[in-house]
């Protein structure tokens, strides 16, 4: 796991207010925190100060965070930098369309300091800098071990059975915890995009894997996906 005073976190608010909040909170747990008041700004701070995660609102006057993650997207060096969006909690249309910019996650406001430090963690694990976690082929949570290469599914020392696609799914999914999946992301990466399948697919799917290693894990994202989480 990547170390908390390697991590530099770039927050980037209009409102003063929710700067000062969120980079007390960042501060109060060890990270390293710079902040940017615009879209602009952002881009500017970002190539000088390379941090591993931005924490960038989707609404802002003159560039909003949605550009600025297509921008930031389309250079080489910010390819892989971790991004999570800033939304009011019922802009369903913005997180979609943040998600489709190329964001690794949303956070929705009011921000309750616990949740965000939670889903930046969540962040962190599954960062192409952690390489350890890149190597391995072996995902361990909680009670569950998933194994990539073996194609199989331990709780403690009872094995579950997966079809390919529940297989697959669940790989996915937990390779990444907190990383909200639209459908189409899954449909794309599970069946192909030259493969026509229904919603129903997909969630059908969802109810055999919760039947099979427990209903907690894997969450529905309303409108949007799901996600793995613990």
């Amino acid at each position: 796991m990547i170390k908390l005073e390697e991590v530099k976190i770039l927050v980037v608010d209009d409102e003063p207010d929710i700067l000062e909040f969120i980079r007390y909170n960042l501060e109060k747990e060890g990270f390293k925190v710079c902040t940017a008041r615009n879209g602009r700004e952002c881009i500017d701070i970002a190539k000088r100060e390379d941090p591993t995660l931005i924490i960038l609102d989707i609404m802002m006057p003159e560039l909003d965070g949605v550009e600025v993650c297509r921008q930031l997207r389309a250079t080489e060096r910010f390819k892989h930098t971790l991004i999570a969006f800033l939304t009011a909690r019922n802009e369903d249309y913005s997180q979609i369309a943040g998600l489709d910019s190329g964001g690794d996650d949303y956070i929705t406001k009011p921000i309750r300091p616990r949740v965000l430090i939670s889903r930046i963690k969540a962040l962190l694990r599954r960062s192409p800098r952690n390489k350890e976690q890149e190597q391995s082929s072996v995902i361990n949570v909680n009670d569950l071990q998933i194994d990539k290469e073996k194609v199989m599914v331990f709780r403690g020392d009872e094995s579950i059975n997966l079809p390919k696609k529940e297989f697959q799914l669940l790989y996915l999914l937990a390779s990444m915890p907190g990383r909200v999946f639209s459908r189409q992301e899954i449909f794309n990466h599970i069946w192909g995009s030259d493969v026509i399948v229904t919603e129903r697919t997909i969630d059908v799917h969802i109810r055999k894997l919760r039947e099979k290693i427990g209903s907690d894990y894997i969450k529905t994202i309303k409108g949007i996906g799901y996600k793995f989480d613990f």
